[in-house]
This record gives structure tokens, C-alpha cells and sequence, in this order.
């Protein structure tokens, strides 16, 4: 028998001053950072989500606490690869696709994509064609369209053989 889940994630952080701009485990040219205790790579943060919620396994926050100095500046695509271990001890062998949406007014982050997909796909040990990435505006509206920061959203089908 085969069984499936789905999980969704979801991650907001702020713009920093001094900070290099990682997403989706690339630096992206920009005059600021985001804001948080590990490298606060939003879009790894909504995918890691997404995994843990599809293993019922809660949230990041409860696997790599805010608090705990041993994630500070952590690399968000360690944390990811973290994540598929628990997953995988657990029972879910196989990610079948994640599919996320950045959400930022700038930088642009088009021409970003393809090395992001490539880099998940690395961590993860999967085709990159598994992964899905689309970056959006909001129009100017709310807190990213204001370029106060950047939120990403996930979703995840995840597979085990039972």
C-alpha cells in the first residue's frame, strides 16, 4: 500500500540592515538581509514547514528554536536537510513535489529561480523538476508591498510505501 500527504508552510521575515539576502538557498543581490536568528532564508522556511506538516511532525520552530544559540546564523539548507531526515525516519520515503511562492516587492527574483530549484533539488536528493518556484508581488499592498520584507508559501506531496 502506498500512502500520501500533503503539507503546507508558510514564513515571513523582515528586511535587516547588514545582512546578505539568502532565498531558496541562494544569495541574492540586494541591499539588505532578512531579519532572524538563523541566515532567516524564508523560502527553506516555508518548504521545511511544509515537510514537517506533511510528517505531522509540528513546525520548525519546535525542531530548531528561535532561542537556541546553536541555530544562530544557522544555514537554512542544513536545516532543510535536517528536515528530510526527520521525515524520513518517520516512514516518508519520497518527496514527491514542493511548490512555493516568494512574495516580494523587490528584489526581482526571476532570474534567481533556476538556481534555487537546482539547490533544493541537490539537498533534497531529487529532480529538480520536483520543485517549483514562482516569485509575485503584492501590488504594493501590505508589509511586503510597503518593501518592509519578503514571505514565501509552500506546499508539499510527500510519499511512503507501506
Amino acid at each position: 500500500m502506498i500512502e500520501y500527504r500533503v503539507g503546507s508552510g508558510f514564513d515571513v521575515h523582515a528586511f535587516a540592515e547588514g545582512r546578505k539576502l539568502k532565498v531558496g538557498g541562494v544569495i541574492v543581490e540586494h541591499d539588505r538581509g532578512l531579519a532572524g536568528h538563523s541566515d532567516a532564508d524564508v523560502l527553506l522556511h516555508a518548504i521545511c514547514d511544509a515537510l514537517l506538516g506533511a510528517a505531522s511532525l509540528g513546525d520548525i520552530g519546535k525542531h530548531f528554536p528561535p532561542g537556541d544559540p546553536k541555530y544562530k546564523d544557522a544555514d537554512s539548507i542544513l536545516l532543510l536537510k535536517a528536515v528530510q531526515k526527520k521525515v524520513i525516519t518517520v516512514g516518508w520515503t519520497d518527496i514527491e513535489n514542493i511548490d512555493a511562492t516568494i512574495m516580494a516587492e523587490r528584489p526581482h527574483l526571476q532570474k534567481y529561480i533556476p538556481e534555487m530549484q537546482n539547490k533544493i533539488a541537490e539537498t533534497l536528493s531529487i529532480e529538480p523538476t520536483r520543485i517549483n518556484i514562482k516569485a509575485t508581488t503584492t501590488e504594493k499592498l501590505g508589509f511586503v508591498g510597503r518593501g518592509e520584507g519578503i514571505a514565501a508559501s509552500a506546499i508539499c506531496l510527500i510519499k511512503k510505501h507501506g
